[in-house]
C-alpha cells in the first residue's frame, strides 16, 4: 500500500474553462487535486499537475478547502454571463476515498442545488456517489452521473486498477441511481477486456452507454497513454488485441445487439451535456 500524503490548500479559483475534449462544457470543476484510485492508465499521469509534482501518482491528494464559498461566488458570476454547464471532474475522482471524510464534493453539490447550473455531469467510478442521492435528486434533469465501468471482469479490474472500487459495487450503485430516478450512464472508458455478457449485465441498469478508449479519449490521440506502461499490462494477460484502436468497435457491436443505437455513444459525444 502506497503511503498517501494529504495536503489542505485554498484554491484561487474552482471553475475552469472547458477546453479540448471537454469543450462542450462551459466549465470543469475538480474538488481535489490528485487521485488515490491511481488507475494505471489515467491520462492525468502525463499532465503537468502530476509530472511537476515529482511524487508517484496516487500517493498524494490536495483537499481544496473553503470550496463551497468560492464556488458560490464564481457560480453566481458565471451564471450572469450565460449558460453554465459543468463537468465534475476532469482530472480527479470527486468521490475518491478521502471524500467520505472531507465532503468537499457534497458541499459543492449543496451550492449547486441552491444555484443550479444548466447541466452538471458527475464523472466517477466510486459507489460513494450513492451517499449524495438526496442532493442529486434535487437537481432533477440538470444532472447526469457517469459511472465508469470499464469491464465486467473483476480480475481485469484488479489487474489494471487495483485501488479502484469493485465492479459489483459500481453496478449496485447504478441500480440505486436508477431506482432513485437520477439520470445516469455507464462509461466503458477506457475499453478493457470484457465478456460477451457485458451488455446484458448493463441493460437493466442504464439507458445510456458511452464507449471510449485511449486513442480517442486521452486528449492526445493515444500519445499520453503510450508513454505509460499500459500496453505491457495487456501483454501480461495475453490480451494485447484489446490494446488496439479497433477494440472499441467490437464492444460497440456487442452493445448494439442489446441497446438501441440512440442509447449508445462513442468517446467525446458520450460525455457532452
Amino acid at each position: 500500500m502506497v503511503q498517501q500524503e494529504v495536503l489542505y490548500k485554498t484554491p484561487k479559483t474552482l471553475l475552469n474553462k472547458g477546453t479540448g475534449f471537454l469543450n462542450g462544457y462551459s466549465h470543469t470543476l475538480n474538488p481535489y487535486t490528485g487521485c488515490t484510485f491511481a488507475c494505471s492508465y489515467c491520462y492525468v499521469r502525463q499532465m503537468p499537475v502530476s509530472i511537476f509534482r515529482n511524487q508517484e501518482w496516487g500517493s498524494w491528494v490536495d483537499v481544496k478547502v473553503e470550496s463551497a464559498a468560492i464556488l458560490r461566488k464564481e457560480l453566481k458570476c458565471a451564471k450572469s454571463k450565460g449558460p453554465v454547464t459543468i463537468f465534475m471532474s476532469s482530472s480527479t475522482d470527486p468521490y475518491q476515498p478521502i471524500e467520505a471524510k472531507e465532503e468537499v464534493t457534497r458541499a459543492l453539490l449543496e451550492v449547486m442545488v441552491s444555484q443550479p447550473p444548466d447541466f452538471l455531469l458527475v464523472q466517477t467510478r466510486s459507489p460513494l456517489v450513492r451517499r449524495d442521492i438526496d442532493l442529486l435528486q434535487q437537481l432533477g434533469e440538470r444532472v447526469r452521473v457517469s459511472m465508469t465501468v470499464e469491464t465486467d471482469r473483476e480480475e481485469i479490474r484488479k489487474h489494471f486498477t487495483p485501488s479502484a472500487p469493485p465492479i459489483q459495487a459500481r453496478l449496485k450503485t447504478l441500480e440505486l441511481l436508477r431506482d432513485s430516478g437520477i439520470p445516469a450512464q455507464a462509461a466503458i472508458a477506457p475499453v478493457l477486456p470484457s465478456t460477451e455478457a457485458f451488455p446484458q449485465i448493463l441493460r437493466p441498469l442504464v439507458h445510456r452507454v458511452c464507449i471510449d478508449d485511449y486513442f480517442m479519449g486521452d486528449g492526445s490521440g493515444g500519445k499520453r497513454t503510450k508513454r505509460l506502461p499500459v500496453q505491457a499490462l495487456y501483454e501480461e494477460l495475453g490480451e494485447q488485441e484489446w490494446y488496439d484502436p479497433a477494440a472499441y468497435q467490437m464492444v460497440y457491436d456487442r452493445f448494439s445487439r442489446e441497446f438501441p443505437v440512440e442509447q449508445l455513444f462513442v468517446s467525446q459525444k458520450g460525455f457532452e451535456p
